[in-house]
């Protein structure tokens, strides 16, 4: 099979991790559809007994992951929760955990909801002062989970800084890379220990995988989330791995596409009269922009937006035509998002909207359409939508 003759992104994205099948020279990954593996003897096999502890084709996937994150070991879950939830594993009773003042919901619901009960803890910080939050780190806190940008108001989080704080105080730093991929983004590069993505979004980029992937930085915390991995069995099927690696292949045109037309309309809507606020890192003017120029390519495809108080934005999300209200993001359909009723319902209201999170606000997420047929649908639901 081809050498490693590449030394950018690209072409990683294509011939990295464990490129096509020794056998038989095909180019692709082939999908090893089996649960259990022949041995030769008591403690002989060719490294693979049960497709719970390792599947070839969900091999390649990590191997892939762990190559274009920078890390050393990369591991497939049936979803992103079950990914942060095999990562959030890693730790124990009395332990507490500081999450970005706004997250996906999901990541909150699992911690208040599920691992409240075995006495891991958490605490809402905001993650973009690195001065005030290294006060916060009490004798309890063993890490400090972070979105940059963050879902659904894309703040800006220095990774540098608060891979810094982890180390001064002796934590883990963990970072969920969905939103940027490591196309965009390397944590790792900036020293964090863990990312975790949501791969059924930008990695998969077609709206037809559920997957996650998480990415550690050493040999050592490999060990012990292969094994929980292991344990736990939430592992990904080695279909829906094929279908990921053939995704990832293609990620880079498609984020060029999907982040073009995100710039354009972030700059359309920041000038239109019906918009009362834009969140989008991209943007000369966003918070953080600084920041996240320095540890991204550019500012990805999401946006956030509100209408003035005299447009109804329910009446905008029944008119949209071309851009489909729905649920998830980084497919090369362009999505729009109640986030207060849909991605972060689980929050609570008041946590909501003391992080900014209200009821008017509009996630999009921007795919590869024609931009100029987004902005159309865009202008005719705001038209449709004013009272």
């Amino acid at each position: 099979m081809s050498g490693k003759n590449y030394r950018n992104i690209e072409s990683a994205l294509i011939h990295g991790g464990i490129y096509g099948d020794a056998t038989t020279g095909a180019v692709n990954v082939p999908i090893y559809q089996t649960s259990t593996y022949e041995q030769q003897g008591i403690g002989q096999n060719k490294g693979w007994e049960y497709s719970r502890t390792g599947n070839p084709t969900r091999a390649a996937l990590e191997a892939l992951i762990a190559e274009l994150e920078g890390g050393t070991n990369g591991f497939a879950f049936g979803s992103g929760m079950a990914a942060l939830t095999a990562v959030i594993s890693l730790f124990k009773t009395g332990d507490r955990i500081i999450i970005s003042s706004n997250v996906y919901g999901g990541t909150f619901r699992v911690l208040d909801k599920i691992f409240k009960n075995f006495g891991i803890t958490y605490s809402i910080e905001d993650t973009t002062t690195l001065e005030a939050l290294d006060k916060k780190i009490s004798s309890d806190v063993k890490a400090i989970l972070v979105e940059t940008p963050a879902n659904p108001l894309l703040t800006i989080t220095d990774l540098k800084g608060i891979a810094d704080i982890a180390k001064r105080h002796g934590i883990l730093s963990i970072v969920d890379n969905t939103f940027m991929t490591p196309y965009l983004q390397r944590p790792i590069e900036s020293g964090i220990d863990i990312v975790v993505h949501s791969a059924t979004k930008y990695l998969g980029g077609h709206s037809d995988v559920v997957a996650g992937l998480a990415v550690v930085h050493d040999k050592e915390l490999a060990d012990r989330l292969a094994f929980i991995q292991n344990a736990t069995g939430g592992v990904l099927g080695p279909f829906d791995s094929f279908l990921l690696i053939r995704g990832i292949k293609t990620l880079g045109v498609r984020l060029d596409r999907h982040t073009e037309n995100a710039l354009k309309i972030a700059r359309w809507l920041e000038k239109n009269d019906a918009v009362k606020k834009v969140y989008y890192p991209g943007l000369e003017t966003a918070q953080g922009y600084e920041i996240n120029k320095r540890q991204a390519k550019n500012g990805g495809a999401m946006i956030s937006f509100e209408l003035k108080e005299n447009y109804d934005y329910k009446k905008f999300f029944s008119s949209l035509g071309l851009i489909a209200l729905a649920e998830s993001l980084g497919g090369v359909e362009s999505l729009a998002c109640h986030p207060a009723s849909m991605t972060h319902a689980s929050i609570p209201r008041e946590i909501r909207e003391k992080v900014g999170i209200t009821d008017g606000l509009i996630r999009l997420s921007v795919g590869i359409e024609n931009a100029d047929d987004l902005i159309q649908d865009l202008q005719q639901a705001i038209n449709s939508s004013e009272e």
